[in-house]
């Protein structure tokens, strides 16, 4: 994902494949929600990269609804929140690329990027080595988030009575 090039329609996107398989931990997919789904970016630009895409196999905003479009915002505002329990980033870039000329990797399945950042965390390395270190395994912050999901799940349960 990300950074991946993937002209698709539907059966060859890497989002509705790894949704099919049902393998949730091994496709870093941290949360599915009713028309929605949190996934960790296998191509991070920084430790804990996520995106949040829909299930429909969209390639725009235009051609989702309502119920689709607040349950993406809804994910990155609970994304940004798990990234600050899990890693305590000291901000945030959020976006999506619409489109190859916009930047977009996967540009037929509408999907926005939640990349935490700290002071200081570019260097000159990626410039010349051509290369980004990302200092922690991906199955190592997958399973960070999934420990500040599971404890803010406990939180809302005891205050709300509902699950992120």
């Amino acid at each position: 994902m990300g950074m991946k090039d993937s002209n698709t329609k539907g059966k060859d996107c890497v989002f509705c494949q790894r949704l099919k398989e049902n393998k949730d931990e091994d496709n870093f997919i941290l949360y599915r929600g009713k028309t929605a789904f949190i996934i960790l970016n296998i191509y991070p630009y920084n430790n804990g990269h996520l995106m949040v895409a829909p299930y429909r196999h969209s390639g725009g905003l235009e051609e989702l609804g309502d119920e689709e479009l607040g349950e993406l915002m809804s994910l990155v505002k609970k994304s940004t929140g798990l990234l600050k329990k899990a890693l305590n980033p000291q901000g945030f870039n959020i976006g999506a690329n619409i489109g190859r000329v916009a930047g977009a990797g996967i540009k037929d399945h509408l999907h926005i990027h939640i990349v935490p950042r700290w002071e200081g965390d570019t260097n000159f390395i990626p410039l010349i080595g051509e290369t980004k270190i990302i200092p922690e395994l991906l199955k190592d912050t997958y399973k960070k988030l999934l420990r500040a999901r599971v404890r803010t799940n406990k939180c809302e349960r005891g205050t709300r009575g509902r699950e992120m």
